[in-house]
């Protein structure tokens, strides 16, 4: 889900301009999209429905996003959208860590109302920040309650296909192909083919609530980096960045065990239940 947070935050740290940073990391992601679709379907992790509602607004942002960024310098945004995003991440990793996963609203349909205005913005950002697309689409789809977690994952990242292909499109046709470093293309490439089918079957297989905690803790670290090192708080290279990072980590990986033992707790408690429950009696059949 931070690909393309941290692929853009390595360009942008060697001196490559926002524009061109991003450009490289969305044609990369043409290709490390496609192979993730393809592993999430085969693992059963996709909702085709959702790709496309989100999708199509999705692409569509993102080439408003590349264009827009291509002209202008969006860096002073990058804290304000890092502080929405850390809202979302704070109250994903409260709510799953203690609450679990909410199942009387899975099964409901995401509508058209929701999914593709949240496609639409969620695309814009991805493009103008270099990355965005998963911080913001899953969070918002896992609070809905209405899809479980491993699809809402599956489906995001195989809808940014669409997104990386819209913005990759949007950045040749504004900058063509200054600045973009194809080797750098090439070896983000490589890298997310080698992750993509791992991930995907990591998805399938790890709890839903534990999978919510550490969704929750990677947008709650990642964002409230980007926050600490803007020059709102200006930490950067300080102990009291080390220090806060540091504290924030340890309460990700107290919530990821404190929902791992709650969700064996469960586990524990249902199959207790299923052992008590009476078998039916067999209904004799007619006598000759």
């Amino acid at each position: 889900m931070a690909y393309g947070v941290t692929s853009t935050t390595l360009l942008l740290a060697i001196g490559t301009n926002p524009a061109a940073a991003s450009a490289t990391v969305h044609l990369a992601e043409i290709g490390t999209t496609l192979a993730s679709g393809v592993s999430h379907w085969k693992f059963g992790n996709v909702d085709w429905k959702v790709v496309l509602r989100v999708g199509v607004p999705g692409a569509v942002g993102a080439f408003a996003g590349a264009t827009f960024l291509s002209n202008l310098s969006t860096e002073s945004a990058g804290p304000v959208m890092s502080l929405i995003l850390l809202g979302l991440g704070v109250y994903l990793l409260v709510r799953f860590t203690l609450k679990g996963l909410r199942t009387d609203r899975q099964g409901l349909p995401l509508r058209k109302r929701f999914l593709a205005p949240l496609g639409l913005f969620a695309g814009f950002v991805d493009a103008t920040g270099g990355g965005g697309w998963g911080p913001v689409g899953t969070p918002a789809l896992l609070a809905s309650g209405r899809l479980e977690p491993r699809k809402v994952v599956g489906s995001i990242d195989t809808s940014e296909f669409l997104v990386a292909l819209a913005a990759s499109l949007g950045f040749l046709v504004a900058l063509g192909s200054q600045g973009i470093s194809f080797a750098w293309v090439a070896a983000l490439l490589v890298g997310g083919l080698i992750a993509a089918p791992l991930a995907a079957w990591l998805v399938r297989h790890v709890p839903g609530r534990v999978l919510g905690s550490a969704v929750g803790g990677v947008i709650v670290l990642t964002n409230t980096r980007t926050i600490i090192r803007s020059d709102w708080v200006g930490w950067k290279g300080t102990p009291a960045e080390g220090l806060t990072l540091a504290a924030i980590a340890l309460v990700w990986v107290a919530a990821v065990v404190w929902s791992v033992r709650a969700y064996r707790n469960d586990l524990a408690a249902q199959r207790a239940e299923a052992a008590q429950t009476p078998e039916p009696t067999p209904v004799a059949g007619p006598t000759a």
